[in-house]
């Protein structure tokens, strides 16, 4: 079965970007860039919603072919078409178009961006690794990491710091098959699997 993380930089008070989607407090360094190296080896299939494949195509990367060959899967209520050549466009249901994709053949699976995508994934239960660089700074408001996810136990599986006072953390997600609480899960199942 292939592992889907979710993962991404995030401010100690739990946003990805400002309000207006401002980056401009993110630390890179060398620790970052071989953290990264070793991730996207480990990984050829990238999922994203509309709006982060919106500001990865506005920054030239919005395709598979752009990203170092790998599959990409736009998922979308609202889109109708992507440029050909590139990311491929899902109007389906997000959770069980995943599911679909861990059984068959290929490296671990990554869910870049937003929260909105993210957490209908993690509602269908497909999600199995959430993977954080926090940074020390507090935004106060923005983009936040979660939406509405629900309560998920997790396992702390690695916490090192990086450079810049940076914290690097990946937990296992506990899905509901494991988790003793196992019968109410599925009272956290209620967003709608797909991304606008």
């Amino acid at each position: 079965m292939r592992k889907v993380t979710y993962g991404a930089a995030c401010s100690l008070d739990g946003f990805i970007a400002g309000p207006s989607g401002e980056i401009d407090w993110l630390h890179f360094s060398n620790d970052v860039q071989a953290v990264m190296v070793d991730y996207w080896t480990r990984i050829d299939v990238v999922l994203m919603g509309r709006k982060t494949w919106e500001v990865a195509n506005a920054m030239g990367q919005g395709g598979g072919g752009s990203m170092q060959g790998m599959t990409a899967y736009v998922f979308s209520r609202t889109l109708t078409q992507l440029p050909p050549g590139g990311a491929e466009l899902i109007g389906d249901d997000a959770g069980e178009f995943v599911r679909e994709l861990k059984t068959g053949k290929g490296k671990e699976i990554c869910v870049l961006g937003g929260g909105e995508l993210a957490c209908s994934l993690f509602a269908a239960g497909v999600i199995d690794e959430v993977r954080l660089n926090i940074h020390s700074v507090l935004l106060g408001r923005g983009i936040p990491l979660f939406r509405d996810a629900g309560q998920i136990a997790l396992t702390l599986l690695e916490n090192r710091t990086i450079d810049g006072g940076c914290i690097l953390a990946s937990y296992e997600v506990a899905h509901d098959a494991e988790r003793p609480d196992a019968s109410h899960g599925a009272s956290r199942r209620h967003a709608t699997s797909r991304s606008d």
